[in-house]
């Protein structure tokens, strides 16, 4: 199950007094449950761009305190600093990581834009996505005239803010308005070249940025730019949209790069960019050498490259979410300056839980030993789902060793499709395995509340009636999503590669265990429902799903038993 993340890049009018940085970036992380990634001050702009991340309800609500608090420190009519503003937090954009659409974050953004408005009495601009305008999706539209332009714009029909519209005074002076906005994640990527040449670097950024180059007469080079009828410049598109693009030499590395920003990876992904450019350097003689990613990067950019890559080579995409990656660290040249650790640059590995804290993350050994304990949990819940997902990595193990077999080189797509749907189960599977257990959990942090007056008693029996019913459902998820194996190891027994056939057929025996042994959690669970008859809907539904995975199991196992003769 995709974890919802957003991320909030917020910028601040303050880059000078480390004090009031830390205040609102206290604020900030008292506010919610997010997770603070950097903050970058900067003196001469006198702005500090702060990033977190999280779940969307707490990020919105962290980035809310952030401006409340920034607005208390922050007097606007004080600032001065190189770059453009118009408010104490002059941006604040919600931006999509995984689990969330634009579209999503924008209707956050609005929503989180009026509540400043209302309640901060600051006046906010809705840009990009979050825009109520076309022309205002352009935050260069919203900040025109900065700060000290907003006494004019405040009450001008056409220029006035999205939310909290009013006369100029005392509170917008001292705070001034803030752009709201919803974007797609930015990559700042940089492509190394095998040449030390600016200017070759800058011809091929010129080459595949969205904005090209000046249309010019005769000699493409030094020849006179074309101008249109209002005296700007004539442009010739680059090839790919949403890009901005410069070539530079880098002294560090001793070599030019072509730097971009890929403002829209949903339009140009990471891996597009990468093939356009080394197309375009390879017309110019150049080659590109290797990609360094600035940043931070989200987990679906190299997942959609590594599966590029693997296309490309006809090889199953069904195979580890830490394989796929490799491969377009290596496709890509990520580690081609310096080493590439995932761990450090792909945001959703930054916020997972430390290795171990699970029980997926145990050694075999370690789980079958915490199972054996006299801890109550993991036990039979857990150990069905992970059965489960023995029985679907199985039927993975068989595709793809079918995908790469000699001679069946045709067919590869297809036995990746079920090398995909495997992976897929597995990973449901091994979620349940923690999930079964934390069920538990809350069946035990019950019993331990009070039950001293009427209303504690009436609370706790409420509280225990909805943990078993959890209790009851997550068993019948290990269920439904076991019995979704035998598809897949019913087609590798009758499709796949001969010599693994046997393997198919383990993988269905995991499969009717792992669906028979969680049909007893959840008739053991359902036993503890006062509501008997969702108790007896739940049981009927698992033993339905159980009659059909004993069945299945012996139509698999004779199709194995017919294969092996």
């Amino acid at each position: 199950m995709e974890k919802r993340i957003i991320e909030c890049v917020p910028n601040f009018s303050e880059g000078r007094d480390k004090g009031v940085i830390e205040q609102i970036t206290a604020a900030i992380t008292a506010a919610a449950d997010v997770k603070l990634l950097d903050v970058d001050p900067g003196e001469a702009t006198n702005r500090t761009v702060v990033t977190f991340v999280g779940e969307p309800e707490a990020v919105v609500e962290a980035a809310f305190a952030g401006v409340k608090r920034a607005a208390e420190l922050i007097d606007m009519r004080k600032h001065k600093g190189a770059h453009p503003r118009m408010g104490a937090t002059d941006v604040c954009p919600l931006i999509p990581v995984s689990g969330v659409t634009l579209e999503e974050c924008a209707e956050l953004a609005r929503s989180l834009a009026r509540r400043i408005a209302e309640e901060l009495r600051i006046p906010i601009y809705c840009y990009e996505a979050a825009a109520f305008t076309e022309e205002r999706r352009n935050l260069a539209v919203c900040r025109q005239g900065e700060y000290e332009g907003l006494p004019e714009r405040m009450t001008s029909e056409a220029d006035a803010p999205d939310f909290g519209a009013r006369a100029f005074d005392e509170d917008i002076a001292r705070t001034g308005a803030t752009a709201v906005g919803a974007r797609d994640f930015l990559i700042a990527v940089n492509f190394n070249l095998n040449t030390t040449s600016t200017r070759r670097a800058n011809a091929i950024a010129f080459d595949v940025r969205e904005k090209g180059r000046p249309v010019r007469e005769g000699n493409p080079i030094v020849g006179k730019i074309v101008k249109d009828e209002n005296g700007e410049p004539v442009m010739r598109p680059g090839t790919l949209k949403s890009t901005k693009g410069i070539g530079w030499y880098i002294e560090e590395y001793g070599i030019a790069q072509v730097s971009m920003n890929l403002t829209n990876i949903a339009v140009t992904p990471l891996h597009v960019a990468f093939d356009e450019v080394c197309r375009c350097a390879d017309a110019r003689g150049v080659r590109v050498t290797g990609t360094e990613i600035v940043g931070l990067v989200p987990k679906r950019a190299l997942l959609d490259a590594g599966r590029h890559f693997l296309r490309k080579q006809h090889r199953s995409l069904g195979i580890t979410e830490q394989e796929i990656i490799r491969i377009a660290i290596k496709s890509m040249g990520l580690d081609d300056l310096k080493p590439f650790n995932p761990q450090e640059k792909v945001i959703e590995y930054m916020l997972e839980e430390p290795a171990g804290k699970r029980l997926i993350d145990m050694t075999c050994k370690g789980f079958a030993e915490e199972t054996a304990s006299e801890s109550p949990a993991p036990g039979g819940g857990s150990i069905s789902a992970y059965m489960g997902a023995l029985g679907a990595a199985l039927g993975t193990m068989v595709a793809n060793l079918s995908s790469h077999k000699a001679g069946w080189d045709e067919r590869w797509e297809e036995f990746s499709m079920w090398a995909e749907k495997g992976q897929a189960l597995m990973a449901e599977l091994l979620h349940l395995v923690d999930e079964d257990t934390e069920a538990f959990n809350r069946i035990m942090a019950v019993f331990a509340m009070p039950k001293t007056t009427d209303e504690e008693k009436a609370a706790r029996s409420a509280a225990l009636q909805v943990a078993t019913l959890y209790a009851t459902e997550v068993p019948l998820r290990t269920m439904k999503a076991a019995e979704r194996v035998f598809e897949i190891v019913k087609a590798m027994a009758e499709q796949g590669n001969p010599n693994s056939v046997s393997d198919a057929g383990v993988g269905a025996l995991a499969a009717r265990s792992a669906v028979l042994g969680a049909r007893l959690n959840v008739r053991i669970n359902a036993a503890g429902l006062k509501d008997k008859a969702k108790a007896a809907e739940l049981v009927d539904e698992a033993d339905q799903i159980a009659a059909r995975a004993v069945a299945m199991e012996q139509e698999v196992l004779k199709i194995v038993e017919e294969k092996i003769g």
